[in-house]
């Protein structure tokens, strides 16, 4: 990821689009702290990630929600032991194990579920779910953690159009709710109907960084253009 000058404020909802291979996962990598920048500096909530000390870091980090492509669900266990996932940070390694051998549903993982339409599913296996189904335990999780900035790396890659906007309304629920979404998509018109801005990401540089009702076709050619 290279000259790539980026600054996002707190209540934005910023699209990143550009071809596959752009550098889109870099950037939401770089963004949670997951991955360190090989030069210049990336800063989250206001603290240079660089040289942190772990404990450092982790506080950081949970204030950050991530959705990856591939969900990061442990597909094995009941629903309810994947949404309370999103409280590991704020229990700590005893109470999440004592969670995990003996669940127990709260208030809010119920809410949270019951937010996404899957309450019935609390105490299903997780396996059991359809693939639509399972992002939105992986929104509930997030629900639950309540974080600042929320970071969705290709969520409605594989769904149709009308699952594609539903779970993108979800996003913009926790959004709403929590601070800030960052979404990566192929998709502009989805961009255009769920977020506030757009930037365009190719070769891992930055093409255009605009308001999304500013965003033109003729930015979209430029950053899908062949060659």
């Amino acid at each position: 990821m290279v000259a790539v000058d980026l600054t996002i404020r707190t209540g934005e909802r910023l699209a990143v689009l550009g071809p596959s291979g752009a550098g889109k996962s870099t950037l939401l990598a770089l963004l949670n702290g997951g991955l360190q920048p090989s030069h210049g500096t990336v800063s989250l909530f206001g603290e240079a990630t660089a040289g942190l000390p772990a404990r450092t870091r982790r506080r950081l980090q949970r204030r950050v929600g991530t959705i990856s492509q591939g969900l990061d669900l442990i597909e094995q266990v009941r629903v309810l032991h994947n949404v309370n996932a999103g409280r590991i940070a704020e229990w700590g390694t005893a109470r999440s194990l004592a969670a995990l051998a003996w669940p127990r549903t709260d208030e809010r993982a119920g809410a949270a579920l019951e937010s996404v339409g899957l309450d019935w599913a609390i105490h299903e296996r997780t396996e059991r779910l359809s693939g639509g189904e399972r992002q939105r335990v992986a929104i509930a999780r997030l629900l639950v953690q309540r974080p600042e900035l929320v970071l969705a790396d290709e969520p409605v890659a594989s769904l149709d159009p009308t699952r594609a906007a539903e779970v993108l309304t979800l996003l913009g629920r926790v959004s709403s709710d929590t601070g800030t979404l960052v979404v990566t998509l192929h998709q502009p018109q989805l961009a255009r109907d769920h977020c506030t801005r757009a930037i365009g990401l190719r070769a891992g540089r930055l093409v255009f960084d605009t308001p999304i009702a500013e965003l033109g076709a003729d930015q979209l050619d430029q950053l899908y253009a062949r060659g």
